[in-house]
């Protein structure tokens, strides 16, 4: 029996066939996906400036909030008045000139001076500096806390981005903050001060 032989032409071998085979992709493919990533990318970029703004905002938020709650257990743990008020460089209060965004300290006023100054036999319990590019700004210079059975400062910090939304920290009398999205009376809270 002849067997006849398969001509290359027709039926090349295995190693032949895979250098001739394309790799990489089309001019035309790249293009269509270099597009497609570049809408994608437009309308993921919105969409994450104003998720870090929002999360700068909420981290200085709960820095206010932490320092609220730490000076008012200080001063229930010492019986002594705790102030937390807006600073510049974490050794004295700032006056009116001043805001929160600034940044702000707590610290036990042991000397009872009116208006409350640290001086540098008082401890520093807390110094924080914001991280967000807004305003913060408030009703009231500083807050103080006292004992049980004291009435202690009340008053509203709001936190502003850089795109004008505000959310504020609401301190009681009783030394309670709580966060919340809208003013007294259900009004809209102001972003007048932003820089």
């Amino acid at each position: 029996m002849l067997r006849r032989s398969r001509s290359l032409a027709t039926n090349p071998p295995a190693e032949v066939m895979d250098r001739h085979l394309p790799s990489g992709l089309s001019l035309w493919e790249l293009l269509w996906t270099l597009g497609i990533a570049g809408v994608l990318l437009a309308l993921a970029v919105p969409s994450f400036r104003n998720a870090l703004l929002d999360a700068r905002r909420t981290a200085d938020i709960n820095g206010f909030v932490t320092a609220v709650q730490l000076a008012r257990s200080e001063a229930a743990k010492r019986g002594a008045a705790i102030v937390l008020c807006k600073t510049a460089d974490g050794l004295r209060c700032g006056g009116d000139e001043l805001r929160y965004d600034a940044g702000w300290m707590v610290f036990a006023n042991t000397d009872g001076l009116r208006p409350p100054e640290r001086n540098a036999g008082e401890a520093l319990l807390l110094q924080y500096q914001p991280w967000s590019r807004g305003s913060i700004s408030a009703n009231r210079r500083l807050f103080e806390f006292r004992a049980f059975g004291w009435r202690s400062t009340n008053g509203t910090v709001t936190f502003c981005d850089a795109d004008g939304r505000a959310r504020a920290v609401i301190v009681s009398y009783t030394g309670r903050p709580r966060v919340a999205e809208v003013g007294p009376g259900g009004r809209g809270l102001s972003c007048a001060n932003l820089p």
